[in-house]
């Protein structure tokens, strides 16, 4: 028995070695990366099918933004190209705000808004002074139980007050998931939906619409904008199923049409939308630096082309082809394709140091290649 035992452990040894040898091989190595290979090929086979499946929902979104897009016109006075508000900032959040308020004027919002904690508006005032900021905004922390009803009143006071200057709220970024916060915040969503404003929902807005459908459901003028993590909390939550890429566009509709007709903006490697009736998608190529913060310069961008996409659904000749499109997916369109050419733009200048500011800075160029204001 010691004989034999010892005879398989030398066998065992000299396989070991052998699979080490091998491994260490030019041979084995070859193997390998033939494998690779072909694995990276059938992806890529796959991935190719999927892109040639979407560009069948693909609009030509530069004529989308020169349609939307207004003239730069005398006559006319400060607010009428824009007035938006961004509800988010909290102590550990002051970027996320900024970066979607500067963005609503880098695109051509003549007004801006915060509306943030205490803690975070000295923060984000000191960022620029273009922006319009609001510490109205309190956390559990700062407020005992008994006031919490007293102070919940009087955040919603003083939103109140501005709230019918606004043309599209941008519920998220920023925010933070405090109890309180967030329950002043569904209060304020609720108001922007008895007076018909458009609320576009980023960030940690997706986290309390998630957990609380009923804030957007049946809501036509509310986008949502989730990246892949956010969309697959949604699909759970909504579809009750795991996400379906085979048929995305389809999932997406369906999505959609089972919120109430809210229009979602799913990013991804092309940005799928829908209404719950139609299905765009936006390719056009942006940038492999994939720095925080380009979520929520979309955001903002979307909230003033769909603030211009409802001028113009209004005013557009019925034959023509875009007044038929609902202008939250006008304004998703053209928020995505302007993002993604500055993205690009961007990256092409600074490449691996490209951050969000970068970006901003582009925002402008890029419309006016597409839409120049003269």
């Amino acid at each position: 028995m010691l004989m034999k035992h010892g005879m398989n452990s030398q066998i065992a040894f000299f396989n070991c070695a052998k699979t080490c040898i091998l491994a260490s091989s030019s041979v084995f190595r070859r193997q390998q990366f033939l494998i690779r290979s072909l694995g990276s090929s059938i992806d890529h086979q796959t991935h190719s099918r999927d892109m040639q499946a979407l560009r069948s929902f693909e609009i030509d979104s530069e004529s989308v933004i020169r349609a939307i897009t207004p003239a730069l016109d005398p006559r006319r006075h400060k607010g009428q190209a824009g007035n938006i508000a961004v509800i988010g900032g909290c102590r550990e959040y002051t970027g996320a705000p900024y970066f979607a308020a500067i963005s609503a004027l880098k695109i051509g919002a003549d007004l801006s808004h915060v509306f943030c904690t205490k803690d975070a508006a000295p923060v984000i005032k000191s960022y620029s002074p273009e922006l319009i900021v609001h510490p109205v905004l309190e956390e559990s922390y700062n407020v005992r139980e008994e006031y919490k009803g007293s102070i919940l009143s009087k955040v919603l006071a003083e939103v109140d007050k501005w709230m019918e200057r606004f043309d599209c709220l941008v519920v998220g970024p920023g925010l933070g998931r405090d109890p309180f916060l967030l329950d002043c915040v569904s209060e304020i969503m609720r108001h922007a939906r008895q007076s018909n404003i458009p609320i576009v929902i980023d960030g940690d807005g997706l986290f309390l619409v998630t957990n609380n459908i009923d804030l957007v459901s049946g809501y036509a003028l509310a986008v949502l904008t989730p990246n892949v993590n956010e969309y697959k909390r949604l699909v759970q939550k909504v579809l009750k199923s795991e996400v379906n890429d085979v048929d995305a566009p389809q999932e997406l509709r369906s999505l959609a049409k089972q919120i109430g007709g809210v229009t979602i903006l799913r990013k991804g490697n092309s940005d799928l939308i829908s209404d719950g009736e139609t299905v765009k998608s936006v390719s056009i190529y942006g940038s492999p630096r994939r720095c925080g913060g380009q979520g929520d310069i979309l955001s903002g961008s979307v909230a003033v082309f769909l603030s211009w996409a409802r001028q113009f659904v209004l005013a557009a000749d019925p034959n023509s082809n875009l007044s038929y499109l609902n202008p939250t997916v006008l304004g998703c369109i053209a928020g995505s394709a302007i993002l993604r050419k500055a993205a690009s733009l961007a990256f092409s200048n600074k490449k691996r140091s490209t951050v969000t500011g970068d970006i901003i800075e582009c925002l402008g160029g890029s419309l006016e290649d597409i839409c120049p204001a003269s």
